[in-house]
């Protein structure tokens, strides 16, 4: 392997969530006035913390969302979760490879730490990640597409940026990764590639990726 840290994104990457979540987003915003399909909260939202979302409504309409948006909209995301979420085929074998291969590895997701643990709780991934290998955009400042979730994951995590891969699938994920100076690997099972050019490489079965990091 020749990196010294692996570093997930989480909706989409390790869990089958963005399909959910998008949804639900767009009707959210939709329901409030807002009108948002589903392709419109893909292209504008995913792989973004929800201040994204606020901040491009108020840019585009000059109103606010209401104080209990989030509350709201995880309420209905984590109660969609607990009926729907799978892990996304091949991360189990993925976490196996490198947990045999002594390589450290870590999730640095834009969702709140309260979301990433109950998605992984539902798709059977949190005995892979305790709070060690958990990073959230509520740990920084800023979110994706700045680089300081993945430099603050690896600075806690003792590797240099140089060091690390991340595992992304959203044009905001693969921006904040080149600009923390790390190797990227762009995940086109539901982004198309074109979208993710800005990658090291890309990949559309998660089954492939231990050997592209070993490589």
């Amino acid at each position: 392997m020749r990196y010294d840290l692996v570093i997930f994104d989480n909706d989409g990457v390790l869990v089958d969530s963005e399909p959910i979540s998008n949804r639900l987003l767009a009707g959210y915003l939709t329901e409030l006035g807002h009108p948002t399909s589903y392709e419109d909260s893909l292209r504008d939202y995913m792989g973004g913390a929800m201040h994204r979302v606020h901040d491009l409504v108020l840019e585009r309409t000059g109103r606010r969302l209401p104080e209990d948006f989030d509350d709201v909209f995880h309420g209905r995301v984590f109660a969609a979760f607990e009926r729907e979420l799978e892990p996304v085929p091949g991360a189990v074998g993925v976490l196996e490879k490198l947990t045999a291969d002594g390589v450290a590895y870590c999730v640095a997701s834009s969702g709140s730490h309260e979301r990433i643990r109950v998605g992984h709780r539902k798709a059977g991934l949190d005995r892979w990640f305790d709070d060690r290998r958990i990073f959230s955009s509520q740990d920084v400042g800023r979110g994706k597409p700045a680089p300081d979730l993945f430099l603050h994951a690896a600075g806690r995590m003792g590797v240099e940026p140089e060091r690390c891969a991340v595992i992304e699938d959203s044009p905001l994920g693969v921006q904040a990764a080149v600009a923390a100076g790390m190797d990227v690997y762009g995940f086109t099972a539901m982004t198309p590639a074109a979208k993710l050019a800005g990658a090291t490489r890309l990949f559309a079965d998660m089954g492939e990726l231990a050997d592209l990091l070993a490589g």
